[in-house]
């Protein structure tokens, strides 16, 4: 049997029951390690746990899976997902591997950042499309994702961006020759997705176009959901460039059209209640 278990957000206690139990139960338990971290680190997982860990990162997943699967064959393995196990669409093709090997698998879900966005008031029926903010480089800058959340505003719809992660990444020399040398882990903040969505609102302007969101537009930025020192800030765009948040992992919302009570709750968290007044009263339902 291969177990799919959500660890939720926080620490090794946020494991559910039954996730706990089916873990025990494993011979081998592979713990993701690659598209979300969580705040405690391996070895504290293993304590609660009780049982030793093996570290999977992107490349082990995404091309060694075979491998994983034929152990499942055998035996009860565990996988481990940060959050919920479909939060990421790496894990849908490690399930669709097992059906076609005939091997039984089981799903125990999890909180995931995708509906603990709610504790910042916003309700989540009226999100729109989730985006991916990734880091720029010199040469590559894209700007897709600017447009979803353009067309979820349009919409009246709120859009929970999901920042960068760079885990276990190669520079592109080291890429070229063939060496197995790493870049540091890099976490995109809010104040870094709130400088690339200014920069390209900026370049539009010069293009002439008219943009669906501004400087003004009012934003939610979240750290670290899930963790004892969670936090949490309301603002607009401008306000999210240089509000400190702390550690990551960091998300990013663009608002759409608020209900009062939306509104409320954002007042709570606001960076400068006056700036927060002077903008949010054209986008109430």
């Amino acid at each position: 049997m291969l177990y799919l278990v959500g660890l939720g957000l926080g620490d090794a206690k946020d494991i559910t029951v039954k996730g706990l139990e089916a873990v025990r139960r494993c011979r081998r338990v592979y713990l993701e390690a690659y598209t979300s971290v969580l705040t405690v680190g391996k070895e504290a997982l293993e304590e609660f746990y009780g049982k030793e860990l093996i570290l999977a990162d992107r490349e082990m997943v995404e091309q060694e899976a075979d491998n994983l699967l034929k152990e499942a064959d055998v035996c009860d393995v565990a996988f481990l997902v940060v959050g919920d196990p479909f939060g990421a669409t790496t894990h849908s093709d490690l399930v669709l591997r097992a059906v076609k090997l005939g091997i039984p698998y089981k799903v125990i879900h999890n909180a995931s950042i995708m509906n603990a966005v709610g504790c910042c008031g916003l309700q989540l029926y009226n999100f729109g499309e989730t985006v991916s903010i990734v880091f720029w480089t010199d040469t590559w800058k894209p700007e897709s994702f600017f447009d979803k959340i353009e067309k979820n505003r349009q919409n009246g719809m709120h859009t929970l961006c999901l920042l960068d992660i760079k885990v276990k990444e190669q520079s592109l020399e080291n890429l070229m020759k063939g060496r197995k040398i790493y870049e540091p882990p890099r976490y995109m903040s809010v104040n870094q997705a709130a400088e690339q969505l200014l920069a390209i609102i900026q370049n539009r302007r010069l293009q002439g176009e008219k943009t669906e969101i501004t400087e003004n537009t009012i934003c939610v930025g979240l750290a670290r959901v899930g963790a004892p020192d969670e936090k949490i800030a309301s603002g607009t765009l401008q306000e999210m460039s240089t509000v400190e948040l702390g550690a990551p992992l960091h998300s990013l919302i663009v608002t759409g059209t608020m209900h009062p009570l939306e509104l409320e709750m954002l007042k709570l968290f606001s960076v400068d209640s006056s700036s927060f007044e002077n903008n949010v009263c054209q986008r109430i339902t």
